[in-house]
């Protein structure tokens, strides 16, 4: 599928060049490829300016046309009379605060203009490239404890307007690379900084204000977590991906080094010589602010890249550029507030409401209402990033307070909903679970009468990862778990830990179809995955812990059939399935039942499945009934999925009898899918 031959074009067309990043690599390709000719097409919007292509003004091989992508009368005359034979398309709304405000111009501008494009390029006929530029927002959040970044092939999973208008022009630009067969590459970036950037972004944001004497707004605690690429790196990228990447293919470019909202407005500050406590101010986040975004950008590396400006360069540069340039997008004070909406030209149209119910520092320490929890040490930093909840009449239930890692994973957030309904105090650890002195750090802060780890490595996109990851691996799934539960010991706190129970496969003892399953006490004889080995290894050290309650999950499900994480999401979107019973976890029934052993202060290993078990067909069937009646499936058996994946998977039966005993409200598996999962999902189905 790929060209690995070395890309020379001819003529490019660059969209949305007078915008930020695409300006920076215009301007690079103008100087380093004087050969090139690079057309410019930009319609000038608010966050657009021509002065940001001077450099490029005087160049023979460089010319602007003012348009707008969407008309494709305009597109289709520059690809034929300007010969393009590639395009660079950069053109986008990309402010994530402006999507909530008006996202119908987010969908017409990223996704039609896209389209326009893209059939433009099938009619003519004449592009060999088509770089289309996305964002690592596509990928939705990433967990806070992963070791490693999305990757080219994790799934898109978008939180915002902005973020799903962009992966849906993805789709668009992968449809017509296969349908048609044109030569499209796709780009995924972290957040990008430097010169010319307009303000309604952070970073340029927080300069202009410090500039001004102003409060740095941060939408909610400030623990949110990004990585910052310098533009020229940024634009050196591009100049790689154009001329090295490979046809259908998708590269990130990223970086490693990430920090957090607070952290770039204390380096801000401290640049100013301002005082951080006085400088900072809170306020309310955004509808939905991603927590996390991490990339995996050793694919880009490959083909000859690399950051090359540290962080403190940059932004010194950046900084010296905005104090040289204070006036270059005239007046932005509509785009200085701290939750701008869709602007006009450079601030023309202000935003005379702006934003009720800011709080400083001092307000946030005090105030007595619900509202983001912040816990600030003494030099000011954030510790913790969750919500803390309480009942109606603002008694905690039951003195009870939950510190859950695990926040952005599956189970974690299931967690936090649940104790939301029940009314229970929770917070959300921010620190490493290999990181001891963060974890201190947490339950100094919190104060948590139990500690919930739904936290660890599965692997991305399964658990096959992990045979080739296995420091990683190690480190997360066993140096992590023993570290949090060290650390509650010596607090002396109860660590609910989520395990697994994929490390038992079918013996003589435990024959398939005979109903006898393994129970806590069984030494786990399953080894065929290195995930499976690192989740028996450190559940075998655990047992020196006497604060450890651990529940063995599997296959989990929930009534969620939307969710990828689910088992039901997953096979029925397979091509083919194997056909084995297995334990299973039904989370809507057992999730509030963990709740419960809290509660009860219980300890030791419990298989954490609901009693019998059920068959992959059982399953499908089920949803054939319930959800859809045109629903087929094929069967392969377990030799023919060993070609097709790299680790062997785990098949048993966990006896359950020891859970059911504590809780023998507890439904056998086929009556709890049926009860929690399929009628839920029928009736929704039927409205």
């Amino acid at each position: 599928m790929g060209e690995a031959a070395t890309y020379t074009p001819k003529n490019i067309l660059i969209t949305g060049a007078a915008g930020f990043i695409a300006s920076h690599v215009a301007n690079r390709l103008i100087r380093n490829y004087p050969h090139y000719k690079i057309v410019v097409l930009d319609k000038l919007d608010y966050c657009s300016s021509l002065k940001n292509l001077m450099p490029s003004k005087s160049s023979q091989n460089f010319k602007f046309v003012k348009g707008d992508i969407g008309s494709a009368d305009l597109v289709n005359y520059l690809l034929i009379t300007e010969g393009i034979d590639t395009i660079m398309h950069f053109a986008a709304q990309t402010h994530v605060d402006n999507s909530f405000g008006n996202s119908f111009e987010f969908t017409k501008n990223n996704i039609y203009g896209t389209h326009v494009l893209l059939e433009a390029c099938k009619v003519t006929g004449t592009v060999r490239r088509f770089i289309h530029v996305s964002t690592d927002e596509v990928y939705g959040e990433t967990e806070a404890d992963a070791i490693v970044g999305n990757h080219e092939a994790s799934q898109l999973l978008p939180t915002n307007p902005y973020s799903a208008t962009k992966a849906g022009a993805e789709m668009l630009v992968m449809a017509y690379g296969r349908s048609y067969g044109l030569p499209v590459i796709t780009t995924r970036g972290n957040n990008v900084y430097g010169p010319n950037q307009f303000p309604e972004k952070l970073i340029p944001k927080f300069i202009l204000l410090a500039m001004q004497g102003k409060p740095l707004p941060i939408h909610g605690d400030g623990s949110n977590v990004r990585s910052y690429l310098y533009c020229e790196d940024v634009a050196e990228a591009f100049e790689v991906v154009l001329h090295k990447g490979d046809v259908g293919h998708v590269y990130n470019i990223g970086t490693k080094k990430e920090r957090t909202v607070l952290n770039v407005a204390r380096d801000i500050c401290n640049l100013f010589n301002l005082d951080c406590e006085k400088s900072i101010q809170f306020v309310d986040n955004r509808p939905f602010n991603d927590q996390r975004y991490f990339l995996d950008d050793a694919k880009l590396k490959q083909i000859g890249w690399q950051e090359r400006t540290t962080w403190e360069e940059g932004l010194r540069k950046t900084l010296q550029w905005y104090t040289s340039h204070p006036d270059w997008w005239g007046d932005v004070s509509g785009a200085l507030v701290p939750h701008p909406r869709m602007l006009s030209i450079s601030g023309v149209e202000k935003l005379a409401d702006l934003q009720k119910g800011t709080q400083t520092k001092s307000e946030v320490e005090t105030s007595n209402k619900p509202k983001e929890n912040l816990f600030l040490n003494g030099d000011g930093h954030v510790v913790g990033n969750g919500k803390l909840h309480h009942q109606g009449n603002g008694v905690p239930k039951q003195s009870l307070k939950f510190l859950i890692y695990g926040h952005t994973g599956w189970i974690g957030g299931l967690l936090g909903q649940i104790c939301q309904k029940q009314g229970i105090p929770y917070e959300y650890g921010s620190g490493r679970l290999e990181n001891r002195v963060q974890l201190e750090e947490d339950i100094a802060s919190t104060k948590p009468t139990h500690v919930f780890n739904a936290a660890g490595v599965t692997g991305r996109p399964n658990v096959d990862w992990c045979e080739s990851h296995k420091v990683e691996t190690i480190r997360a799934n066993v140096v992590g778990t023993l570290t949090l539960a060290d650390v509650c010991k010596k607090s002396n706190l109860l660590l609910i830990n989520f395990a697994t129970g994929c490390i038992f496969e079918y013996d003589e003892t435990h024959q398939l179809g005979s109903g006898i399953g393994f129970k806590e006490e069984d030494t786990p004889n399953f080894t065929g995955s290195y995930y499976s080995k690192t989740k028996a290894m450190v559940e075998e050290l655990l047992k020196e812990f006497d604060n450890v309650c651990t529940l063995r999950v599997r296959m989990p499900i929930t009534s969620d059939l939307q969710n990828p994480r689910n088992f039901i999401t997953k096979i029925s979107r397979y091509q083919k399935v194997v056909n084995i019973p297995n334990s299973m976890t039904i989370l809507d029934e057992l999730l509030p039942i963990s709740i419960e052993m809290a509660r009860r202060n219980l300890r030791g290993i419990w298989n954490f499945t609901n009693p019998g078990v059920v068959s992959h067909n059982e399953i499908l069937e089920m949803y054939r009934q319930y959800i859809d009646p045109t629903f087929s499936w094929k069967n392969f058996t377990l030799e023919e999925q060993a070609k097709v994946i790299i680790a062997p998977r785990s098949n048993n039966e966990l006896d359950a009898s020891k859970l059911q005993q504590e809780f023998p409200e507890m439904l056998p598996i086929k009556e709890s899918l049926i009860k929690f999962v399929f009628e839920p999902n029928r009736q929704l189905h039927s409205k």
